[in-house]
């Protein structure tokens, strides 16, 4: 079965088309500014191998439909498309980051799906529309060929209310369901099964803390190979330290800030999550950058991975208290998966704990799924690389092959 995974945003769509029989990825690429004056679309053919083939496009996409369009072309293009015709793309998982609790589970998209992810806009007003472009073009484009959404905050749906309630008057959560929803529900999931099977175990007998480290990141506590904590709220925007968002702060900061500068809602909230974080403390949000700030001597640049490493660790440390017994600490993600200084911030201190980083083995450049840990440690330390497409993939196939 071909599978044609989506991700669209409100100005791009990212894709990939994976053969599900040997769950190899033929082609991938993204559509990025659509709606500007000159957008882009970067496709891969046979990504990831040595025959990689790559085509780059400039040119006005004015909406999501065009930037299909393009997309649709050059996956089934006479010389260098990977499938013949249309006819070959068997599924379209579609990638969603807000389902609320109105989704607890993958599910085929028919109408009341996309009222009920229009009723969720208000709870994902950045991410929601573009899914729902993404979905309203690929239902036209491909009428015959059954939709599935896959979604971010599915794998989280398992927490207790102590965990996802807020101390707010109830009424909040009963009236406009603020209530914590946690993200990279796709990458937890994916990870805590690839865990499982590289410890050896089932994934419902595995007690796991996954720390998915990117320009995004969030930490999940996983209890039998169920989310029953996670670092990220209402919105991607509290837990640890990002590339740009601020995560956990006093909610008195807002206020406060808006009324000694003059900003709206709408400023602060593009303040914390588009001008803090890394980039807010030493004005950098790529973690390569940082690093060689930190050699150079800035004290700011230094500052800020003190301070990702001191909040990684806190989270850490309360989730083996959620946990008791945990097995293992995952790594994950562009941060998590390729920077062994990060990974070492992240658990340093924590010995007595019974987490012990191999030295040499965190810094061997090697790639794909490892363990990091000492012979000693108590609790293993991984590195599992992710694979947020291939598991929107499984999804779907799991989806159609239930119904």
């Amino acid at each position: 079965m071909n599978v044609l995974v989506i991700n669209s945003g409100s100005s791009s769509i990212k894709y990939q088309l994976l053969d599900m029989t040997t769950e190899r990825v033929m082609c991938s690429g993204a559509v990025e500014r659509i709606g500007e004056a000159q957008g882009t679309l970067t496709h891969k053919i046979a990504p990831g191998t040595e025959g990689e083939d790559k085509i780059t496009l400039t040119q006005p996409i004015p909406d999501h439909e065009e930037g299909m369009h393009l997309i649709i072309g050059l996956i089934t293009d006479a010389e260098r498309g990977v499938v013949k015709s249309l006819d070959e793309i068997e599924a379209v998982g579609h990638r969603i980051v807000q389902g609320g609790d109105l989704f607890d589970r993958s599910c085929l998209v028919d109408d009341a799906v996309v009222e009920g992810l229009t009723k969720l806009i208000p709870l994902g007003p950045v991410h929601n529309p573009g899914h729902l472009a993404g979905i309203r073009v690929s239902r036209h484009l491909f009428p015959k060929v059954p939709q599935v959404t896959v979604f971010d905050t599915v794998f989280h749906q398992t927490m207790p209310p102590r965990a996802y309630m807020y101390a707010l008057p109830y009424e909040l959560y009963e009236e406009l369901k603020v209530r914590r929803y946690g993200f990279h529900g796709t990458s937890h999931s994916y990870v805590s099964k690839e865990a499982a099977r590289f410890l050896g175990k089932s994934v419902d007998e595995v007690n796991l803390i996954t720390v998915h480290l990117g320009n995004g990141s969030s930490m999940c506590a996983v209890q039998n190979g169920k989310s029953v904590d996670t670092s990220m709220g209402l919105t991607p925007l509290e837990g640890l330290i990002m590339g740009t968002r601020c995560g956990d702060a006093d909610l008195a900061i807002y206020p406060l800030i808006g009324a000694a500068k003059g900003m709206s809602i709408e400023e602060i909230n593009d303040l914390t999550n588009k001008q803090s974080g890394f980039k807010g403390i030493c004005g950098k949000n790529d973690m390569r950058d940082i690093h060689a700030a930190v050699a150079k001597g800035d004290g700011r640049a230094k500052l800020a991975l003190d301070m990702f490493g001191y909040r990684n660790r806190k989270y850490i440390g309360s989730y083996l208290a959620v946990l008791g017994r945990v097995d293992a600490i995952v790594f994950t993600a562009g941060i998590g998966e390729n920077d062994p200084v990060a990974r070492e911030l992240s658990v340093r201190g924590l010995e007595h704990m019974g987490i012990k980083l191999d030295h040499d083995r965190n810094l061997a450049p090697t790639r794909g799924a490892r363990d990091i840990s000492s012979a000693d440690s108590t609790v293993r330390v991984l590195v599992i690389p992710t694979n947020e497409e291939l598991e929107i993939a499984r999804q779907t196939v799991g989806v159609l092959r239930a119904s």
